[in-house]
Order: C-alpha cells, then structure tokens, then sequence
C-alpha cells in the first residue's frame, strides 16, 4: 500500500481527478482510514452528492420512504481512492442479499475458484450380473448445485459400469443436496427416482429435455429405502467421484439468480456464518461491526452490512480474482451481458455488474459502473421500505442520472465484461466431471 503511495501512482490519479492531497497527508489520511480501499479525500466535482440528494429527496416526494426510515436509507459511492458521496454509509443496515457477497468473497478464499466439492459414491456388496449385492452409498461433500442432470448423468455412469439393479438401500452421508432440496433424506429420494427414468416426475422429465439429444435414460433401480448414515462402514469399494462445477462458476449460479440455498450451504461449507462475516470484514478492510450475519443468504433482517462494507467487499472480491485472469463481472450478474435472473426488468446503464437483495421492506443494489469521466464508479444502494418495486425503479434511474453527468466510456473496461464477452450457462450433467475410480 505504502509502495502504491510512494510511486506517485495515488497522487497523479488524485491529481487527474481535480484532488490536490500532498504526500503526507495522504499518509496521514491512510493511517486513520478504515473504508474500503484507499478512500483519501472527498470528491470536489458535487455532481454526483448532488444528484444523490435529489434522489433522496424523490424518494420522499414519491413518499416511498416511511417517516420512521428516512434516516435509514444507505448510499455509498466511490471511484478508486475518492469518495464521491455518502450517506449512512458506515450505519449497519438490513441488505438481504447483499450478504452473499460476503458468502462469495469467504468462499473463494477459503477454496480457490477452481475448486470443486466432490460427491462420492460407493458400494458394500459386489456386482454381480448387473446387480450390486449390497448398499449404494452417496457421500456429499457440499456440492450446492447438484440438480436433476448431474443425477441422470450419475445413473448413466453407473449403468455403464454395468449396474442396473440395487439390492440393498440408497445410503445417503453428508450435506447431500439435490436440486436444493438440503433435507438429505427428502434429496436422497429425489436421487432414486432420479436414477430409474421409469419413477421421473415433470421435473426430471424437463431437465431431461434440457440435455444433449441422445443422452441415454438412466435404468437403475434401488430395491430398498432411501437411509441417511453418519457412519459409512470402513470396508467399502469405491465406484464414482463426481466433480462439482468449479467455484467461480457456483457463484455465478448462485448471484445471477440469487440462491439462497446454494449461499447458505457455501456458508456452512467455509464454517458458518461467523467465519463468513469475520473473513469478509478483514478482507474487505471495514470494521467487524460493519458486517453482522445470521447466515449466508440474507433472509432476515438481522443480516445487516453497511453500505461502505458492501462496497468494500466487492473490491476485495476484485482484488483476490485479478491475478487469476477474472473480475467481478465473471462472479455476478451484468447489464447488457447476462440476461437471466436478477438483472430481469432491470435498466441499469451498460456493463453495471451488480449484485440485488430484496425482502418484505428492503431493496438494495450493489455493484460497480463504468463512466467516461470518473472511471470504474463502485456503490451500494440501501433502502428501507414497503414499495420495493418502486426502489429498483428509482435506483436505476439514479446510476442512469450518474451515467448521464459523468457520461458514458467510449470503451467499456474489461473490468466489467464477462470472460468471452457474454455469460455462457453451465454445462450441467457434463458426463466429463464423473470420474470413475471403480477397479473391478
């Protein structure tokens, strides 16, 4: 940090932006300052404070905002190390589901976006003429996006191996989730079915559809019940390790549509909600009480982020993705580029990549922008309320009306292009991540 400042780097950016801040100070500055990445001084063009105080006041005139929350709507906006404005920013807030950029950003460090949870299954019998004399057990690591093709491609991979029967029980083992289903015994029934075309209802019916023509229908049928099992018996033969997509690709799925289960079994994943606010508030370099969590989804009102720490967050997400060749835009949903989930009726100038949250009386948005004169603007946008469909209007309006004085970029930085230029959907039931460890 101390490099950054001493290469005059800092100065000549603060120099280009109109900011006159001698190198002292700058220290100075930086020794006290706890907000997200080097926050040195105030910007002194007031377009952008001024075009936030006409939103709030819209709000108001709208009456959208209740008498007893007008002191709770947050705003936090910033280009590099200025900040352009803020209100209530450093005030702990209910942000629904702004919370999982603390989930995204404590998983990727605790994993690495490469990393793939495993589901493991095994036999405790022969094989035999196509019957396994014995148990098939299923031992899940946490996948959190094992939906109905991953399980008809499992079924294929076993019939290939010569299973077609089952004589004994579907044994399930571990944080086992099928179609984020996470009751283990209610997914490992949704297994079984899945496993024998003959037992699929619509919705295995629908996946099917969904993949490659010519995809086989799987034949294999567990004679016995579904049985959860917290302790496998140690002398067992191992038949599949099937692979997970890799995590950049979980926290794409899991932010575009903004997943609940999926946030909250990478939570428990990385150790649970504690590790997850702990984490997050150290790498995005914001005080501990700026971040207060009861999960890893945000559902519930007692998950509280402060708007400066959202933003935080998501510049530490950047900073851990960069020397991997990725951004911010290759993790969450962006305008103009991803046309599923969250960003549906949404009108948020060109590459915002932005992550929603929403509940009964909170909306919130956060992300970053592109501009013509300030850069990359990074923000958080927090409001209290019952007119949520009402907020998302006016929240993009006011990133339009910053768009419109700062002007748009003539190119728009890689920054906020997903990798290929457009976002590709996962390649799910890809036979290619069963790998088959079977000896026999």
């Amino acid at each position: 940090m101390l490099e950054l400042l001493g290469s005059g780097l800092i100065s000549l950016w603060l120099d280009m932006a109109g900011v006159q801040v001698k190198p002292l100070d700058a220290l100075d500055t930086l020794a006290w300052q706890s907000g997200p990445s080097l926050v040195l001084a105030p910007d002194p063009n007031p377009a952008v404070a001024t075009t936030v105080q006409e939103y709030l006041k819209t709000l108001g005139v709208h009456k959208l905002v209740p008498p007893d929350k007008e002191s709770v709507q947050g705003i936090w906006i910033q280009s590099g190390p200025m900040l352009m404005t803020n209100h209530q920013g450093t005030t702990p807030l209910p942000a629904a589901s702004l919370t999982k950029i603390a989930t995204s950003l404590a998983s990727i460090k605790a994993f690495g976006l490469e990393h793939r949870f495993e589901t493991l299954v095994s036999a405790t019998g022969p094989i035999k003429n196509g019957v396994l004399e014995g148990d098939l057990i299923i031992e899940a690591k946490g996948d959190p996006l094992f939906v109905s093709e991953e399980a008809i491609t499992l079924g294929n991979t076993l019939n290939q191996m010569g299973i077609k029967q089952v004589k004994g029980n579907l044994i399930i083992n571990g944080p086992f989730a099928l179609n984020f289903q996470r009751h283990p015994l209610l997914a490992g029934q949704l297994l079984k079915d899945a496993l024998n075309a003959s037992k699929w209802n619509r919705q295995l019916s629908y996946a099917y559809n969904l993949m490659p023509k010519k995809t086989p229908k799987p034949q294999l049928v567990v004679n016995g019940k579904v049985k959860l099992e917290e302790t496998l018996p140690t002398e067992k033969t191992f038949l599949v390790r099937h692979h997970s997509l890799p995590l950049k690709q979980l926290i794409k799925e899991m932010n575009v549509f903004s997943n609940n289960d999926m946030a909250q079994m990478l939570a428990e994943a990385v150790g649970g909600h504690e590790v997850v606010q702990t984490t997050a508030a150290s790498l995005a370099r914001v005080p501990q009480s700026e971040i207060q969590l009861i999960n890893g989804s945000g559902l519930g009102p007692e998950n509280q982020i402060s708007p400066r720490a959202a933003t935080a967050m998501l510049m530490a997400i950047q900073r851990l993705v960069a020397p991997h060749n990725l951004t911010v835009a290759d993790l969450f949903p962006t305008a103009g580029y991803d046309h599923r989930g969250t960003l549906h009726s949404r009108h948020m100038p060109k590459a915002t990549t932005m992550k929603t949250g929403t509940l009964r009386d909170v909306s919130a948005l956060a992300g970053v922008f592109p501009t013509r004169d300030r850069g990359l603007i990074w923000f958080t946008i927090i409001n209290r309320g019952p007119d949520v469909s009402s907020f998302r209007v006016e929240q993009d309006k006011l990133l339009q009306n910053i768009t419109k004085k700062l002007l748009e970029p003539t190119d728009i930085p890689n920054l906020v292009i997903p990798h290929g230029g457009t976002a590709t959907i996962p390649d799910f039931g890809a036979i290619s991540r069963n790998e088959v460890i079977y000896k026999g």
